[in-house]
């Protein structure tokens, strides 16, 4: 069953961030990630929730996921997004 990374993020300093990004695409695309909306054109519906940035990615398992996010490619690069966000992320299982 596939599950799907929520990430909601703000950006403190674009500069590393963008080198993230750069280089995590083919890090989470190794471990079977697929990337379906990756970006800032975000319309709110209910309540006051108003992320700046969103990013959701499909994965096969949760096993991917734990995977990708131990993974040595990911570690070396996740300190980027570490000290240059604020970020919240959350796995949902898909029906």
């Amino acid at each position: 069953m596939s599950v799907y990374m929520i990430i909601e993020i703000k950006i403190k300093d674009s500069v590393p961030y963008a080198k993230y990004v750069e280089n995590v695409r083919s890090i989470v695309e190794k471990y079977k990630g697929k990337y379906l909306s990756r970006g800032s054109k975000i319309t709110p519906i209910f309540g006051d929730w108003d992320p700046e940035r969103m990013v959701l990615i499909e994965f096969p398992s949760s096993d991917d996921v734990h995977r990708w996010l131990q993974s040595d490619e990911y570690k070396r690069v996740a300190g980027l997004r570490e000290r240059s966000t604020i970020t919240r992320a959350i796995l949902v299982e898909g029906c």
